[in-house]
């Protein structure tokens, strides 16, 4: 069985973080593993309160999945400080890390602010470089970028820009009131374009976080890169359109909508 690990924090209400991933991961098909860098208590509505994880502490946690259960793939998503960034760069170098994907976290659904100003900047000099792929959303490519974006000329020119910089693959997400749920790649100087079809779903807690883990998730079992986010938006298509609708805010998906086991009767 292909095996994902999660670099991330953990969401108390279940909709986003550590929790998402493992079941996006689990939901397709690989064995999911985590290494926590934050306990936040939120929900739905907001995020109350962040406790960061020691440094060596997460040194550890990673230590201990890369010296027994071997990752395929490795999502990484909420590194809110320089300090956690440097282990986490320092470990995936140090292991030979593989198919890497980086959902640079940095603004919560709900508004919340989840990363530092210097801990952008150590991700932009130690993390990006080492993605295979990230997948910044509209806010997030244009602090990555330093452009304004407001249409699908602008998001390839972003997404050409943040390649360039940082030699890695670049999947920007067009589904924050731009250029509707079409997302566009930029990999190997070439762009792609995800079509996408905006579901009325306000429920859209968590939706960078699983899309990411499904990427890995893909990646780990041997898809190309152009194949495991066709895989990825497809899975998050059904999550969405499945209509959970739970919590008195923007509420999680149902990442089981395909669940088909007698264990689940």
């Amino acid at each position: 069985m292909k095996t994902a690990l999660s670099i991330a924090g953990s969401d108390s209400c279940g909709g986003a973080g550590i929790q998402a991933d493992i079941k996006t991961m689990t939901l397709n098909g690989v064995y999911a593993m985590s290494a926590v860098t934050a306990l936040t208590a939120q929900n739905t509505t907001g995020v109350s309160a962040i406790l960061e994880a020691d440094g060596k502490f997460l040194e550890k946690e990673i230590n201990a999945v890369f010296e027994d259960i071997f990752p395929d793939a490795v999502k990484i998503g909420m590194v809110s400080s320089s300090t956690l960034i440097e282990v986490i760069a320092d470990r995936l170098a140090f292991y030979n890390a593989r198919n890497i994907v980086v959902d640079p976290v940095m603004v919560a659904t709900s508004g919340a602010r989840l990363i530092s100003d210097d801990a952008i900047t150590t991700l932009k000099s130690r993390l990006l470089p080492m993605a295979d792929v990230i997948t910044p959303n509209i806010p997030e490519a244009e602090v990555l970028s330093g452009m304004s974006i407001a249409n699908e000329d602008d998001m390839e020119k972003a997404a050409k820009k943040i390649g360039n910089d940082f030699g890695c693959a670049v999947l920007i997400k067009g589904g924050h009131s731009i250029n509707d749920a079409n997302d566009i790649l930029y990999a190997d100087g070439e762009l792609t374009y995800f079509k996408g079809r905006r579901i009325n779903n306000p429920n859209t807690h968590g939706t960078g976080c699983t899309l990411s883990s499904a990427i890995a998730a893909n990646l780990a079992k041997g898809y190309s890169l152009v194949i495991s986010v066709e895989r990825a938006k497809a899975y998050i298509s059904g999550a969405l359109e499945a209509m959970l609708d739970l919590g008195k805010g923007s509420g999680p998906m149902n990442h089981a909508f395909d669940l088909n086991s007698k264990f689940a009767e």
